[in-house]
């Protein structure tokens, strides 16, 4: 257990075992619901072409980098055991074992992301923003100022259930079509209007063609 710590804290491992805890602490965050284990970020480097460029998109960064971390840590923990002697010369070996760890471990890391990039696509889901100008179906009995739920179709054909309000008294009842014109961040709702398909110029009677 002494050697397997010296090691781990011993140079050039202990690069790596510092940034090895912090993975270890962020994916316990995630674990808890304290973090958000996407990081909100995908990498974008050459994430069509397999030659040069640095490789690693398609994947969540800090997916990309808790495995860069990982393979880093373990070629660099069995180097140290392996190949680094005490005294001045190890320091030197050290550096030379980091910069080899460093470039052996992107590479790992890069064939490894690659077939993990199709379970993390590019486009994005509908913003609550791209609701607003579409209609939806009242899934209410009422829509007031205070309180309404309401069915939405996004462009590509995916369905949510969103907050409404409306400020008057206009009849909307469950199974009516509203128009989504205006979204509250505050309240995170939507302002819907009774919608008339009569009265859309895309689609009432006076539409040709």
């Amino acid at each position: 257990m002494g050697a397997f710590v010296t090691a781990a804290v011993g140079f050039p491992a202990i690069v790596f075992t510092a940034a090895l805890v912090v993975v270890v602490l962020y994916w316990l965050l995630v674990a808890l619901g304290a973090a958000d284990a996407h990081g909100h970020a995908h990498l974008h480097l050459n994430t069509r072409s397999h030659n040069g460029g640095w490789g690693l998109g398609g994947v969540p960064v800090t997916l990309a980098f808790s495995l860069f971390v990982a393979v880093g840590w373990l070629i660099s923990f069995c180097a140290s055991v392996l190949f680094v002697p005490a005294g001045p010369v190890g320091v030197l070996v050290g550096v030379a074992v980091l910069i080899g760890t460093v470039y052996v471990s992107w590479w790992t890391t890069k064939l490894l992301v690659r077939p993990l990039h199709r379970l993390f696509p590019d486009g994005h889901g509908p913003s609550r923003l791209d609701f607003v100008g579409l209609t939806c179906v009242i899934r209410t009995g009422r829509v007031d100022a205070g309180f309404g739920q309401a069915e939405v179709r996004a462009a590509d054909g995916s369905a949510a259930v969103v907050q409404v309000r409306q400020p008057g008294n206009d009849a909307l009842a469950s199974g009516s079509t509203g128009l989504l014109y205006a979204y509250d961040e505050t309240g995170e709702f939507f302002w819907v209007a009774p919608y008339d398909s009569a009265l859309d110029p895309r689609t009432g009677p006076g539409t040709t063609g």
